[in-house]
């Protein structure tokens, strides 16, 4: 394999969906400071749904982008904990692989308290080639060849190989 057919995570990102602000929220965003050691940003709405009780701009979650070392340790102790197993349905035709782990609880050096309650959270994995710079810089931008894009397959077996994924 060339240099510029390496696989890397570009970047993790660590989304809780509170569906509220408020003291929520607030505590959503101290577990996930703790768990990621960042400081998460606030998600907003992007439409009211009124079903839900929610507004248009209103913030309703928090996450965090993790990238290079912090995301690869992040990434594995989130795959030890759903047991290194992922459905070929949580990867996307990009490369992308996204899943959930429901309780917080289950990060270690975390426990159950009940004046916080347990909040879950969604997982997703951005993997690229090196050389994707080229699409995204401001100077003398590239269109990126077909091959050049991390297909499912290619996914699967990076996760396989580099973290002993089952899919």
């Amino acid at each position: 394999m060339t240099a510029m057919k390496d696989i890397y995570i570009d970047k993790v990102v660590v989304h809780m969906g509170v569906g509220e602000s408020g003291e929520r929220l607030v505590k959503a965003e101290d577990l996930v400071k703790q768990i990621t050691g960042q400081k998460p940003v606030r998600t907003i709405a992007k439409r009211t749904q009124p079903a839900f009780g929610i507004r248009k701009g209103a913030p309703i979650g928090c996450k965090v982008t993790l990238r290079r070392e912090n995301a690869e340790k992040f990434i594995t102790t989130a795959l030890d904990i759903i047991e290194r197993r992922l459905a070929s349905s949580q990867f996307d035709r990009t490369g992308n692989v996204s899943f959930g782990i429901e309780e917080h609880t289950d990060f270690p050096g975390m426990s159950y308290d009940p004046t916080i309650g347990i909040y879950g959270m969604d997982i997703n994995v951005v993997l690229e080639y090196k050389g994707v710079r080229v699409a995204r810089r401001s100077v003398e931008r590239r269109k990126l060849p077909a091959d050049q894009k991390v297909n499912k397959e290619e996914a699967i077996a990076f996760m396989r190989e580099r973290y002993q994924v089952e899919v």
